[in-house]
């Protein structure tokens, strides 16, 4: 395994499709194993392969109890609304306030290509909505309500 370079905000490839998956084979694995080391390493709740370069449709969340990897997901479902604070790895320093769905239902397939689904609740579907969103080239600052300004970002780092 191997940490990734996590790419930032300004660099193209963020901003661009994901192809799907194809190949469920060893470079799949090494990959997926590598973006949960990043992902562990960085201390953030998700990654997606175009933050490491990659123009795949994969992405691992990790929101407490070990990471989950999905493999050319898609959202089938969403119920309710959460207004909540997000950030993002490609984007350090930066968070904003958006509205996310409070329950997602998502297909995916995982590290074999097996068919899966997982439904998620608050943090988990911000996340997987977050993290699929970067599969289609889309950044949360694109669809934030407001940037969060410096003083409430040193008042939200003070009650840390």
């Amino acid at each position: 395994m191997a940490l990734r370079k996590i790419v930032k905000e300004g660099d193209p490839i963020l901003l661009k499709k994901c192809r799907p998956v194809e190949k469920f084979d060893q470079k799949l694995w090494d990959l997926l194993d590598d973006m949960v080391e990043t992902l562990a390493e960085s201390g953030g709740v998700g990654l997606a392969a175009p933050q490491v370069g990659i123009m795949r449709r994969l992405c691992v969340i990790d929101v407490g109890g070990g990471a989950i990897e999905f493999v050319n997901p898609e959202i089938i479902e969403t119920e309710g609304e959460q207004r909540v604070q997000e950030g993002c790895l490609s984007c350090p320093g930066e968070f904003g306030i958006i509205t996310r769905p409070m329950h997602v239902k998502a297909r995916f397939q995982d590290r074999e290509g097996n068919f899966c689904e997982l439904e998620g609740d608050e943090l988990l579907a911000q996340a997987m909505c977050h993290e699929f969103d970067h599969l289609d080239g889309i950044l949360f600052k694109t669809k934030v309500e407001r940037m969060l300004t410096e003083e409430e970002l040193r008042e939200m780092r003070e009650e840390e």
